[in-house]
């Protein structure tokens, strides 16, 4: 009975006990690993972030530099806090903070980023905040923060990049492919993929802006021939139309000829009555000639 009672108060402390030195190694590691679902809590407080990878030969020779910065802040109870992102692992994040080089080192303060580009020694990356050097550089602008929207879409590419590379990787040593098959893969893909969202933007067009349906008039046959028959007649029309036009022209040309010639030339017509008279002849002629010559007008 003693042991069965004893039992119950025992396991509490056993597995507190076992808990406190499953979380020792994480209270003892002053770096922290980032990674694409925890490399936001760099935007609070004050950070120091590698970028490496493992095959890189200068990361390698970083370490134990990168490592001594880590102990030495955290015996100085500095806010600083140290983080490493394997770009091997989380391609995503080298494309978001842009990284063109290993090893890259980013200073971040309350979502405030800036590369470091000092020496790669302890000493002087530990001087670097505590005489908060960082001051004398401007940050990167918020359009080209890695926290930003573009910057997350670069991101998005980056992962798509990984993935495809991992395929090919896949399908020219697991299932022996050659270069070229894989690339001929990769492009019939591509076209087929394109096509498709070809399709469908031009779907989402039409749904947008739906095409103007244009209204047909129906014509019956008796309709039609009607229609025949006025265009048969339409060039006598056009011609009484025209000569209309013709007389009243010619009328108003007359008038405005005797108005003329008895306002200018009175005294003339006294002295010479038969070259008035042959003069006036030749006027209306004349104007007749050039009213018969204008184009004809077409009937309304």
């Amino acid at each position: 009975m003693a042991r069965v009672c004893t039992t119950p108060k025992i396991l509490p402390k056993i597995l507190f006990f076992s808990f406190l030195l499953s979380s020792f190694p994480c209270l003892i590691s002053a770096n922290r690993e980032l990674d694409e679902e925890n490399w936001k809590e760099i935007l609070k407080g004050e950070w120091m972030v590698e970028f490496y990878a493992p095959w890189c030969p200068a990361c390698n020779a970083l370490a134990p530099a990168w490592k001594e910065l880590s102990t030495r802040a955290n015996q100085k109870t500095l806010t600083v806090r140290t983080a490493a992102v394997d770009v091997t692992k989380s391609p995503g994040l080298s494309g978001r903070f842009v990284v063109t080089a290993l090893p890259t080192i980013y200073h971040v303060k309350e979502g405030e980023f800036r590369q470091y580009k000092g020496p790669r020694d302890a000493e002087a990356m530990l001087s670097y905040v505590e005489q908060q050097r960082w001051k004398q550089s401007d940050p990167i602008p918020g359009w080209k923060a890695p926290d930003s929207f573009q910057m997350t879409v670069v991101a998005e590419f980056f992962k798509l990049s990984q993935a495809l590379r991992s395929v090919h990787t896949m399908l020219m040593e697991t299932y022996g492919l050659p270069t070229w098959g894989s690339y001929l893969i990769f492009a019939v893909a591509t076209i087929f993929v394109g096509a498709i969202l070809g399709l469908i933007l031009v779907c989402v067009i039409d749904l947008l802006y739906p095409p103007r349906r244009s209204d047909k008039v129906t014509i019956t046959r008796s309709e039609l021939e009607e229609l025949a028959k006025g265009d048969q007649r339409r060039p006598d029309d056009e011609q009484a139309l025209l000569n209309e036009d013709i007389v009243d022209d010619a009328e108003t040309a007359n008038s405005d000829a005797e108005k003329n010639s008895g306002s200018d030339s009175s005294d003339e017509e006294k002295e010479k009555p038969e070259e008035g008279a042959d003069a006036k002849t030749e006027g209306k002629d004349e104007k007749t000639n050039e009213v018969r010559k204008r184009r004809p007008r077409k009937a309304d």
